[in-house]
């Protein structure tokens, strides 16, 4: 079964080449011109990913993240002509998982694609269930609970989860996490490392600016405290 992609640009002619791109690699395409229509589809075609534009009539991409968040936990990639830092932090902060500055190339994209879908498989070994204090994670049902009640990740903030209970303790640098990751810009990405952590504190943490479950080592990275 082919993974599903929904593309998402106000730009008919790059709908048109991301399409044939991704079809002639194996995956199934739909499009979108703009947020509202975007939602639509994806209630519709529920999509493995989505490549979003952030610039777009009706409903933009920023939007469209905070609509579809609420419900959905889909990898998100933006494509951005933007080069301004805040816009790409604003992106991950609402849960894109990922973003790739236009014009990129094909190949960058297909990459990215690959990493994000990879993160967000769900796993074919056995149940993993980790437990550490009031965490509990289940690695073949993609679901996380905290003090019992589940907490909505999105595929980047899971996979660190589960990096960070498999070892308790131990501190992960942002290059290290980035790696485990499988990502691939190195030098883009080690930035929004951060990012996520926040959002993932805003999501466990009773208090988000005192955290109790994953600590920031000063000059070193970050770690989940042991129970």
């Amino acid at each position: 079964m082919h993974e599903k992609i929904l593309v998402v640009d106000d730009q008919g002619s790059m709908r048109i080449m991301l399409k044939e791109y991704l079809v002639e690699h194996g995956f199934e395409i739909e499009t979108a011109s703009n947020g509202r229509e975007a939602l639509f589809t994806a209630r519709q075609f529920k999509p493995d990913l989505i490549l979003l534009d952030i610039m777009m009539p009706e409903l933009d991409g920023m939007e469209f993240i905070s609509h579809y968040r609420k419900e959905h936990t889909t990898p998100i990639i933006l494509l951005t002509a933007k080069i301004e830092e805040t816009d790409k932090i604003a992106g991950l902060d609402l849960g894109a998982d990922d973003y790739v500055t236009k014009p990129a190339s094909l190949g960058e994209l297909l990459s990215r694609i690959k990493a994000n879908l990879r993160r967000a498989a769900l796993t074919q070994e056995p149940a993993s269930i980790l437990a550490v204090a009031e965490l509990h994670l289940n690695a073949t049902e993609r679901r996380l609970h905290v003090a019992g009640q589940e907490v909505k990740l999105t595929p980047t903030e899971f996979e660190l989860m589960s990096i960070f209970m498999t070892a308790p303790g131990r501190v992960y640098s942002r290059p290290q996490l980035i790696e485990m990751l499988h990502d691939v810009d190195i030098e883009c990405v080690e930035r929004t490392i951060d990012v996520h952590i926040r959002n993932i504190r805003s999501k466990i943490e009773p208090d988000p600016r005192n955290p109790t479950y994953i600590e920031s080592i000063y000059g070193a990275g970050y770690r989940l405290k042991k129970a």
